[in-house]
């Protein structure tokens, strides 16, 4: 008997849940389309209001007024008097002067004021009360639509990462094959191959001071190239496993690389020597990203934390523990002081120097490998399963969402998407993917806001942190 009227609890329990939900759904459909317009403003309410707050705020002065001017002139004369020696040698009636009760107002009978305008002590007008505006949600910017460009084939394993020169003129690419190819970006013809790895190439950066090309690998080696010679002329000996990514830091000669081995190691650039071992992360270090200003390097790791690192002390300034799963991305925001992260969970937004947090984009229902960001505030994230979803960045709209096209002759299961990286232009966006080959993408010019309309929805109270 005791079970069955506790799963009858249960049942009704959750039955209320339902409905509350629908109930609140509902709602949410009726109203969505006017959540961005104000309320009618009623001027004969307004006018009533400010009357009102005016009676309120100066009634009982105006009635000490209005008192002391219907006395006899002998009788006020000496109230008058009497005043001026409390104030000071200055009379009630002298030190105020009256508002304008009666400025765009309506009198009843008696003469006394029910509504009205501005008025003020010593001359000074009282504002009319402030109307409380509707909270509303800013609205997306239109961005227009990606479309595939080029597919460049020449590799022959999975292609991993890459790099775009600072120059903008070609872009390196490293693969599961252990070649380090050069493409030309406008053309995307090979330029140059480079071996010397001897596992997978897993990160790929280029110096935009020396004409250096730094790659790391699964072979626990951190390469330097001079790419005026086209040849390794300095290695980075001290990771004990295999290293996933890299990042040069834009105003000191220092390198950073992360790995398997649970750390982030900071190299001076021409001495070869381990400044700090940034220690910390109880798993693979996937991602690191490096800025000039606090926090100056950003890392992400397969246990599902972020670290903020302070680079002059070489200690963790802050770890961030929102993500559920592992962190397989970070991204920089070219312009603002932010910066985003992805997961399998979600991709999140943050707010440096203290890793606030800002928004999550939701709706990437694949584990997301990497993200991309450009100037015009589109962000870009590539998943396992080769979908690819583009975001506003402010409002965190998906204004685009597609999966990319296998290039014939590979599995459907060979649609992975490990890295991406825009061009100095933000112009083009290149994507490094499972069935060897890299794609190109680039805006389509002939769309516009007509044929392809902002189909924006908000969701139930999505609060902006700004």
């Amino acid at each position: 008997m005791v079970k069955a009227q506790s799963f009858n609890e249960e049942v009704t329990k959750h039955s209320v849940h339902t409905l509350v939900f629908r109930s609140l759904k509902r709602t949410h459909d009726m109203f969505v389309t006017d959540q961005g317009s104000l309320p009618d403003v009623d001027e004969e309410s307004d006018r009533v209001l400010r009357g009102v707050k005016s009676q309120a705020m100066y009634g009982k002065v105006r009635e000490e007024v209005d008192r002391l001017k219907n006395m006899p002139d002998y009788q006020r004369q000496g109230e008058v008097g009497s005043d001026k020696a409390e104030n000071g040698g200055e009379s009630v009636v002298a030190l105020y002067k009256p508002p304008n009760m009666m400025a765009g107002a309506v009198q009843n009978n008696s003469g006394n004021a029910l509504v009205g305008g501005a008025g003020g002590v010593g001359g000074a007008n009282l504002n009319p009360v402030a109307m409380r505006k509707a909270p509303t949600m800013p609205k997306p910017q239109w961005h227009a639509p990606w479309k595939l460009f080029r597919v460049i084939s020449g590799h022959m394993g999975w292609v991993r990462c890459c790099t775009v020169e600072p120059g903008n003129e070609w872009f390196a690419t490293g693969a599961a094959d252990r070649v380090i190819k050069i493409w030309d970006l406008a053309s995307g013809k090979l330029k140059l191959s480079l071996t010397g790895h001897v596992s997978v190439v897993r990160g790929l950066a280029v110096s935009p001071r020396q004409p250096y090309l730094f790659s790391c690998g699964e072979d626990r080696q951190v390469k330097c190239w001079d790419l005026e010679y086209n040849k390794v002329i300095r290695h980075y000996h001290g990771h004990l496993s295999a290293v996933y990514d890299l990042s040069i830091h834009p105003t000191l000669d220092v390198l950073l690389s992360c790995g398997r081995d649970s750390t982030c190691r900071v190299w001076d650039m021409r001495s070869k020597t381990n400044i700090h071992t940034l220690s910390g992360h109880t798993n693979t270090v996937t991602s690191v990203l490096s800025q000039a200003t606090d926090p100056q390097v950003i890392t992400g790791s397969n246990d599902s934390t972020i670290r903020l690192w302070d680079l002059a002390a070489g200690r963790c300034m802050a770890t961030l523990t929102n993500h559920k799963k592992s962190v397989r991305g970070l991204v920089m925001h070219p312009k603002l002081y932010m910066f985003g992260s992805a997961g399998p969970d979600n991709i999140k937004q943050w707010k440096c120097p203290d890793g606030k947090f800002i928004q999550n984009l939701s709706g990437h229902n694949a584990i997301v490998n990497c993200l991309a960001m450009n100037a015009d505030g589109v962000l870009v994230s590539g998943a396992d399963n080769g979908t690819m979803h583009f975001w506003d960045w402010k409002t965190g709209y998906n204004f685009q969402r597609f999966q990319a096209p296998v290039q014939p002759g590979s599995l459907d299961s060979e649609a992975g998407i490990f890295q991406m990286r825009f061009d100095h232009s933000g112009s083009r966006l290149i994507t490094c993917e499972a069935d060897k080959t890299i794609k190109i993408y680039k805006e389509d010019d002939s769309a516009s806001e007509e044929t392809h309309p902002i189909n924006w929805k908000p969701e139930i109270l999505k609060r902006r942190r700004y």
